[in-house]
């Protein structure tokens, strides 16, 4: 069943690498639902997903940009409001990369240039992307930017490593640069705190089939899907949501308030 909650609205999508991730289900449902937007990613990206399957299903079109670089994101916002026609009403950073839980380094062993790569890649390029959208002035009133982020930036997840810090950081960017950007331009910005979910990133974390099964037991209602969240997406893309901002809003199937369940306990 289609709503059109995003008839007519334009935006970019950040970290489309293929059908398992979020923001490819994210790209997927904003087209059902009305939205046009360009998708952009890595050029190496690129290579190792499909994402121009997924820009000639939504009719879209791809433009690399490393998030981290202030040059290509100037490029990005240029061309993508040129392509758009106008200034744009939504963002959404699905980026994170871990070369420390990559290389399964031992919290007590980080590489710290590592973990600078970790912070820059999955929390400051959250504060870059809203940087320049705010000095390019390419945001239309009442827009709204999403990041996602995960439960580890409040909680101790074994092997989760430096993405903790990564997520807490991110989290606080939107509390911070969503402030900013309500008074200014009445843009929103929020974090969605996911379920574990079996994207190609999220697999690559040591041991995240048990944890996987384990949060599935903790959760009510179980782990929310990739599509699940796609559908928060369009929601706090829409105007249905447009008083909510500086939020970090648990889309996890009840697993952040639950203590211990029955299914635990006879596990155990």
């Amino acid at each position: 069943m289609t709503y059109n909650l995003l008839q007519g609205k334009k935006g970019i999508v950040f970290g489309a690498l293929d059908e398992h991730s979020i923001a490819w289900q994210a790209a997927r449902k904003i087209k059902e639902h009305g939205g046009n937007f360009v998708l952009t990613n890595t050029p190496i990206a690129f290579r190792l997903g499909t994402i121009y399957q997924l820009a000639e299903e939504c009719d879209a079109k791809v433009i690399p940009a490393d998030a981290t670089s202030i040059d290509d994101l100037k490029n990005l916002f240029h061309k993508a409001t040129e392509i758009l026609g106008g200034k744009i009403d939504f963002i959404l950073h699905s980026i994170g990369m871990s070369p420390n839980v990559r290389k399964q380094m031992s919290y007590g062993n980080l590489n710290y240039e590592w973990f600078l790569k970790t912070l820059d890649v999955s929390a400051l390029s959250f504060h870059k992307i809203l940087q320049t959208a705010e000095q390019l002035d390419v945001m239309n009133e009442w827009g709204s930017i999403v990041a996602l982020s995960y439960i580890a930036a409040q909680r101790t997840f074994p092997d989760y490593s430096d993405m903790a810090e990564a997520k807490a950081m991110l989290e606080s960017i939107a509390r911070s640069y969503g402030y900013r950007f309500a008074k200014h331009k009445k843009v929103r910005v929020n974090t969605i705190s996911q379920s574990p979910t079996l994207t190609t990133a999220g697999s690559g974390v040591p041991g995240f089939d048990k944890f996987y099964t384990y949060a599935q037991r903790m959760s009510p209602l179980g782990n929310a899907t990739a599509e699940d969240c796609a559908n928060y997406i369009v929601l706090m893309f829409s105007d249905l949501s447009r008083m909510v901002t500086m939020q970090n809003l648990m889309h996890d199937g009840g697993f952040s308030s639950v203590g211990i369940t029955e299914e635990i306990i006879e596990a155990l």
